[in-house]
């Protein structure tokens, strides 16, 4: 390892903490180091955080390594048994924290004799709740084991307030260890072996130039506008500069989805054309002229001029159509493609290569997308001319004269599925290079060119591998990636047995310049941020969760909840038991589990077929979020799930729960695009109550608050079995007599009930076993005691629908609305 790697390596062995480290700079040998100490069956460590390809890229260089016993990976196809015997094996396990937190509920884990706790991406640890339950869970009973947390995205502590302590106190750590790529140790291990790095800063074409402006102005405009709709929404992430960021579309993810639902169809789709005008600025740097034109030829056709936001009217788009077109077709309108400046480039640096290398030398060109790795295959087995004709034939000739309008699909359809592409240099000269694609990768015989994305599949340590299994000697960064150059850093520094040669391509003054500008920054002021945060943060002295004084692990905010004294025996000290709430698996996504686990009552983990929450046997809770509510009201799906509350407990409830940074209040603007209608939820949520008269609707204004109601409604009840919640909903069970009123047709069933000899005992019999109003009127008074199960209450009812009864008065004439219709189960 490299001396900071070593450093990093021992400041988190011998003390617990977080350690936050720039992207790139090799956080995961240090990881694999670590589970390399403990893969011992005498310890039992549990790594939380961890994707798949990370725990296959752990235990694959650990075996190469010959550690034994290997860690081993828990998976929800790991039945109950299995698990809690790998768990008593020990050694070093990959578990989910959602897994994890219910095998700590059910007692599967020996939470004794847990070595210690592994989070990755500690960073996440707020949003996804699990991992910090799961911690608390294991610091209540366990206060000598360690816990050490890894991030590799120092911006994420500086969204929100206090988040980095808030982080440290949910992790139990004192320690925030700081790595950025500015540290002294990280500067001066990679400054000793560095890589010769040559920049090539390419101008772009003045037609580039032209549709770079057009797209910038236009993005400009649907950031106002966005502003404008949504005057309450935080929009100091949708800026212009944001918008041409690689992670945009993450951070609007990560901030509208609780809110998407709030927002009007104007507001979504300037969003989505946002995401459009992205791919479009990434075409026009990383693609050519023939996809630029089929692209804006999809945005051009009459049906996305009815969707889109407006600005395809603005004298900017304009401009942009007629400069892409210009690209493609010359004075003449003959097909004239202009070739990318940066294809010409890198034939010239692969000519520059070839010439300094003798003739034997394997170059590793890095890109971003697979669409990229086709285009440049084809570029250098047949020629940028060439390549354009056809794919100008395959993509636009056939459709320029046909009304039907082109699919954004259809911009990418090589046959070639691959993303890894290995070419062979067969012939050089000063006027013509000409590759040919090889299945063997030799450079000993003859120059090689291998094409890869910088994150195969996604996968990030795909790039190390490659660098070990090649052993490159000159690298082309084509698309640029902070990531990938210091992973190369680390490896020139680390393991390359000769100085690497890197090529640098980049639009010069382009929006992919300022990208990559914008991402340096962001990560080096996130990092100042830290360092001052680090500096001035109070750190309580029991904030590990080694004592019992921890504010982390108290369950005494609901006093009540706790076990309690009986002092009326004569000061028996009988303690009561924690009261349960019994939760569905799926709602171990929220926090409300872990809250509830604070206050003092335990957490059964159950599938449930109906609700979220069982108070008690006959107290049933669906939980909705705002923006859960308009979206199952709007898809119906919410009356379903009434239906099924109301038939099968007593006590049906939906809480209503509101996100704790928005006001407490349905009334005004609870949308957040001011041209959306705001009156649709309340009128359904009357129809709702109208038609399920026994469903009660709970308002909470937090997580906590919801805590603190479920805990008040569970006083005095009795405790719910979960084995029966489990069951119910399922086929073949049981129903109770007066709970299933909905099951029926309402107006049918209030008329059956009123009847002679009907009483609730009977009534669920009566509805079950009779087909309609007509049907009863046929049946014996001895088939009517059978099925009544009583003989009295059959002759009322049998007299009451035969005998004869003269009115008083004259009566009036009603037809018999009743007659002839079924009241078996009601269609809604």
């Amino acid at each position: 390892m490299l001396e900071y790697e070593n450093q990093m390596f021992l400041d988190i062995l011998h003390e617990d903490g977080l350690l936050v480290a720039a992207r790139g700079l090799r956080m995961e040998t240090v990881i694999m180091n670590l589970m390399k100490v403990y893969c011992d069956p005498g310890n039992l460590v549990l790594v939380l955080g961890a994707s798949q390809r990370e725990e296959e890229f752990f235990v694959t260089e650990l075996e190469k390594q010959g550690v034994t016993p290997l860690p081993r990976v828990i998976t929800s196809e790991t039945t109950n048994t299995d698990r809690e015997k790998v768990y008593l094996e020990g050694g070093v396990l990959m578990v989910s924290a959602r897994i994890l937190v219910v095998d700590l509920l059910r007692g599967r884990v020996p939470v004794a004799h847990v070595t210690g706790f592994v989070v990755l991406r500690a960073h996440k640890i707020l949003e996804s709740c699990q991992e910090a339950f799961a911690l608390r869970l294991y610091r209540q009973d366990n206060k000598t084991g360690f816990i050490k947390a890894f991030s590799s995205s120092p911006e994420a502590f500086t969204v929100g307030f206090a988040k980095v302590d808030r982080i440290m106190k949910s992790l139990f750590v004192k320690n925030l260890f700081l790595w950025p790529r500015f540290h002294a140790t990280v500067n001066s291990s990679l400054e000793k072996r560095k890589a010769m790095v040559v920049e090539l800063h390419i101008p772009l074409t003045p037609l580039m130039s032209a549709i770079q402006t057009a797209v910038l102005d236009i993005v400009h405009f649907c950031v106002k506008e966005i502003k404008r709709l949504n005057p309450s929404l935080e929009t100091d992430t949708i800026s212009v500069e944001n918008a041409l960021s690689k992670t945009f579309h993450k951070l609007l993810q990560l901030q509208l989805d609780p809110v998407w639902h709030q927002l009007s169809g104007n507001t979504k789709q300037l969003l989505s054309d946002l995401k459009i005008l992205r791919s479009v600025i990434t075409t026009l740097t990383q693609s050519d002229s023939v996809r630029l034109q089929a692209l804006l030829l999809t945005l051009r056709s009459s049906d996305y001029a009815k969707r889109c936001s407006g600005w395809i009217m603005l004298d900017s788009a304009e401009t942009l159509f007629v400069s892409a077109k210009r690209r493609l077709y010359n004075s003449k309108q003959e097909i004239c493609p202009e070739v990318s400046p940066k294809w010409e480039t890198l034939s010239e640096v692969l000519k520059e290569i070839h010439k300094d290398s003798e003739g034997s030398s394997t170059v590793l060109v890095l890109v971003e997308s697979v669409s990229t790795c086709k285009q440049l295959k084809q570029y250098l087995t047949k020629g940028g001319p060439t390549m354009l004709q056809d794919l100008y034939n395959r993509l636009l000739s056939k459709k320029t004269s046909s009304s039907e309008p082109f699919q954004v699909d259809n911009l990418d359809d090589d046959e070639d599925e691959g993303n890894v592409f290995t070419l062979s240099q067969k012939a050089a000269d000063d006027n013509n290079t000409t590759y040919t694609e090889c299945t063997q990768l030799d450079s000993a015989t003859e120059p090689v060119v291998m094409i890869q994305q910088t994150k195969v599949d996604g996968d990030p340590l795909s790039l190390p591998t490659t660098l070990r299994t090649m052993k490159p000697k000159y690298i082309v960064m084509y698309d640029v990636d902070v990531t990938a150059i210091r992973q190369i850093e680390v490896y020139q520094s680390a393991e390359s047995e000769h100085q690497i040669h890197v090529y640098f391509l980049i639009y010069g003054g382009s929006a992919e310049e300022q990208a990559y500008l914008t991402t340096l920054r962001r990560e080096k002021e996130a990092f100042d941020f830290l360092i001052k945060e680090k500096s001035t943060m109070v750190v309580v002295a029991d904030q590990e969760g080694k004592s019992d004084n921890c504010a982390e692990l108290s369950r005494e905010v609901g006093k009540s909840a706790a076990p309690q004294l009986n002092t009326r025996k004569g000061g028996n000290t009988e303690s009561k038991a924690n009261p349960r709430v019994i939760v569905d698996m799926r709602e171990f996504r929220s926090e409300l589990p872990s809250l509830l686990h604070r206050r003092g009552i335990d957490i059964d983990p159950v599938t449930l077929q109906i609700g979220d929450y069982i108070l008690s046997p006959e107290m049933c809770v669906e939980r909705k979020s705002i923006s859960d509510l308009i979206g199952s009201l709007n898809s119906g799906r919410l009356y379903q799930q009434a239906l099924a509350m109301c038939r099968h407990y007593v006590k049906p409830i939906l809480l209503i729960e509101f996100d704790q940074n928005k006001p407490f209040a349905l009334q005004g603007r609870y949308y957040l695009s001011s041209d959306l209608q705001n009156s649709d939820i309340t009128a359904k949520l009357q129809l709702l109550t109208i038609h399920f008269p026994r469903l009660r609707l709970v308002w909470s204004p937090s997580p906590y608050a919801t805590a603190q109601l479920f805990h008040e409604l569970k006083e005095g009840k009795d405790e719910p079995v979960a084995s029966v919640a489990a069951a119910v909903g399922l086929e073949g069970t049981t129903l109770e007599d007066d709970v299933h009123i909905e099951k029926y047709n309402t107006a049918i069933h209030d008329f059956v009930s009123k009847l002679p000899g009907v009483n609730t005992k009977n009534l669920t019999m009566l509805m079950n076993r009779g087909q309609s109003l007509d049907h009863l009127m046929t049946l014996s008074q001895e088939e009517l005691s059978e099925m009544l199960s009583n003989s009295q209450n059959a002759e009322l009812l049998y007299k009451a629908l035969h005998k004869s009864v003269q009115a008083v008065t004259e009566p009036k004439s009603y037809r018999g609305r009743g007659r002839g219709r079924g009241f078996r189960k009601r269609k809604n």
